[in-house]
C-alpha cells in the first residue's frame, strides 16, 4: 500500500484494515508473524537465489535478472490488456473538494472535511452525492458541512442492496 492509502485506513478516530475496510479495534505489533519472516527464504524470481524474506525487498531492488523478470511482466501485460475505462463511477473513495486530497472514504472525507476545512465558507459540490445516479454533478451545497453531517453520517452501502 502506498503511505497515503494507509494513512487513510489507520486513521486514529478509526481505524480500519487496508484490505477489507472492516474496523480494527485494540492492536498489537504482529511479532509472530515478524519472527516467521525473518526466519523464512524464497527463491528470488529473478535470479534464483535463496533469499530470506526479510531481506527479499533489498535483494529484487539490486537484482538486475529480477528487473528484467519485471520487465518482461509489464512488456506483456500492456501488450494483452484492452484499453477499456469503466463507465462504472468509483463510489467508494473521494477527493476533497477543497484542496483535492485523494482516496478518502466516506468516513474519512467527513473527518478530513471537518478537520482541516470546517472555517472554508466557499460552496463546493459533494463529491459522494455527485457519484451517486440521482447526484447533480454541479450542484453547489450552501452549507457543505451542515450537509455532510445531515446526509453522510451513514454510508449508502450499508443500507441499499
Amino acid at each position: 500500500f502506498c503511505q497515503s492509502c494507509l494513512q487513510e485506513c489507520l486513521r486514529p478516530q478509526k481505524p480500519v484494515c487496508a484490505v477489507c475496510r472492516a474496523g480494527l479495534g485494540h492492536w498489537t505489533k504482529a511479532a509472530e508473524l515478524e519472527a516467521l519472516i525473518q526466519s523464512s527464504v524464497a527463491a528470488c524470481k529473478g535470479c534464483g537465489a535463496q533469499v530470506g524474506l526479510s531481506q527479499m525487498r533489498s535483494h529484487t531492488a539490486a537484482c538486475s535478472k529480477y528487473q528484467e523478470y519485471i520487465e518482461e511482466g509489464v512488456r506483456t501485460t500492456a501488450q494483452s490488456q484492452p484499453a477499456i475505462i469503466s463507465p462504472v463511477p468509483n463510489r467508494f473513495t473521494f477527493t476533497c473538494p477543497y484542496c483535492n486530497c485523494q482516496n478518502l472514504d466516506q468516513d474519512g472525507l467527513v473527518e478530513h472535511c471537518t478537520t482541516h476545512h470546517a472555517r472554508d465558507a466557499r460552496q463546493v459540490v459533494c463529491p459522494i452525492c455527485a457519484s451517486m445516479p440521482w447526484g447533480d454533478p454541479n450542484y453547489r451545497s450552501a452549507d457543505f458541512f451542515q450537509h455532510l453531517k445531515i446526509r453522510h453520517t451513514f454510508s449508502y452501502d450499508t443500507f441499499v442492496v
